[in-house]
């Protein structure tokens, strides 16, 4: 099983910013597809965004759309989710997991190998 540890997460004003990064632990990044989710308390697993294994491809949820951008520096065995203006319903534990299909998708279902998470935090 492979292992992520994601950081980056923290406590944000409205209309503010965070980059989320999902390092790989233990093995090569180049060769895996990589996809954002994020869980409310009280609320179902919702995927974010993925990004294929060559970065070519990408998807994001409608509510992120414009607002996210998820991208991946192999050298640094890492993905990353630049989030932008921010809004309080952003608030949530954020995951990153394995792709295990070619073409993005955003079903937890098509994913393994879930990190531990970082809480996200956006209030005034």
């Amino acid at each position: 099983q492979l292992q992520f540890v994601e950081s980056g997460g923290g406590l944000v004003q409205p209309g503010g910013s965070l980059r989320l990064s999902c390092a790989a632990s233990g093995f090569r990044l180049n060769d895996y597809g990589i996809g954002w989710f994020r869980q409310a308390p009280g609320k179902e697993r919702e995927g974010v965004s993925c990004i294929s294994a060559s970065g070519g491809s990408t998807i994001y949820a409608d509510s992120v759309k414009g607002r996210f951008t998820i991208s991946r520096d192999n050298a640094k065995n890492t993905v990353y989710l630049q989030m932008n203006s921010l809004k309080p319903e952003d608030t949530a534990v954020y995951y990153c997991a394995e792709h295990l299909g070619v073409i993005p998708t955003l079903s937890a279902a098509d994913f393994a190998s879930w990190g531990q998470g970082t809480q996200v935090t956006v209030s005034s």
